[in-house]
């Protein structure tokens, strides 16, 4: 079986299990892989590496201040088709706002609070008065005279793919993501398929579905894609930044019949099913799987299996695999 994964029209039968059922865990890039001493154990791959983050970071850095409002957050997003941005103030990165953060406070997660307390479910209220102070997180910021040892040990204790590039007085100047790394530590075989690495089972949300209930589960369950499902076959994927561009596009805004979020909130997910889905047989090679990724520009595929889709496997997953000695 051809192991090169292809775009599909679906739908594509689909193996997955009920979101209540699933418990938040480790992806592969977890404890599983550090050593008794908690550190990292590097595979060959990168011993081999060597110096700094410049001409491997992307620039130039697309932030928002912290005084900005959470509108200008997703407008932001939207229209540089990026999945998180550095927080600024005075000028220095304090830390970062992703598109999985904006999901958590436009209905969600725990920030969503904010949005019916603070601006009693108001969703311009919600968006042109709320800072992104208020949601933001601190998160590890790297120097461009950092090692990428450093950079991905960072990913891999923190459990994050999105870290800040800042200068010597802390100014942004760009940020480094699992994509960048791919494209370093690649190589077409390392011997580990991807049977051994792939998340199991799917998180799926029906197209039918509520756009709270997508954002609801990729809170819950820090995915920031799921898939789209009719029944049991996949027809798509709805994502975190595909979600926050529906706001700062302002096409949410179409569906209006008060000021009220709940009447975006419970608009069907089939306003932003992404089509266009790739996938990969469960007995491919790893570096395949990065290989294809990045030649197809997509950061995750969908597993499958005698013609069934059983799981997923990231960018973030490929990343850790040829890293680290499994």
């Amino acid at each position: 079986m051809a192991s090169h994964p292809r775009p599909f029209r679906p739908p594509v039968r689909i193996r997955s299990e009920r979101a209540e059922s699933i418990t938040p865990k480790f992806r592969p890039e977890g404890m599983r892989w550090l050593r008794s001493d908690g550190r990292p154990n590097w595979s060959q791959r990168v011993a081999k590496l060597s110096g700094e983050l410049e001409g491997v970071y992307s620039k130039p850095a697309i932030t928002v201040r912290s005084s900005s409002t959470v509108m200008e957050a997703t407008e932001i997003i939207a229209s540089h088709n990026v999945r998180g941005l550095p927080v600024t103030s005075l000028g220095m990165v304090v830390g970062a706002l992703t598109a999985s953060d904006l999901v958590d406070y436009l209905g969600g997660g725990p920030y969503f609070d904010i949005v019916m307390k603070r601006h009693e479910g108001n969703v311009f209220r919600a968006l042109k008065e709320e800072k992104v102070s208020s949601i933001f997180r601190e998160v590890p910021l790297v120097t461009v005279e950092d090692s990428l040892q450093k950079v991905l040990e960072l990913m891999i204790l923190r459990g994050t793919g999105f870290l800040p590039v800042v200068d010597d007085e802390q100014r942004p100047v760009g940020v480094i993501t699992e994509h960048d790394l791919l494209k370093l530590v690649l190589d077409k075989k390392i011997g580990v398929k991807v049977s051994e690495l792939f998340s199991s089972p799917i998180v799926t949300v029906g197209k039918g579905d509520s756009l709270k209930r997508a954002a609801e589960l990729m809170v819950k369950t820090g995915f920031r894609r799921i898939v789209a499902v009719e029944g049991e076959e996949a027809v798509g994927s709805v994502s975190a930044k595909g979600f926050v561009s529906f706001f700062g596009t302002h096409k949410a805004f179409r569906y209006l019949k008060s000021t009220n979020i709940g009447d975006i909130l419970t608009l069907s997910v089939s306003e932003i099913v992404e089509e266009g889905l790739y996938v990969i047989d469960h007995g491919a090679d790893v570096g395949e799987a990065g290989e294809n990724m990045l030649r197809n520009g997509t950061n995750w595929l969908l597993v499958t299996k005698g013609g069934e889709a059983i799981g997923i496997i990231t960018e973030r997953d490929v990343v850790m695999a040829l890293a680290l000695e499994v």
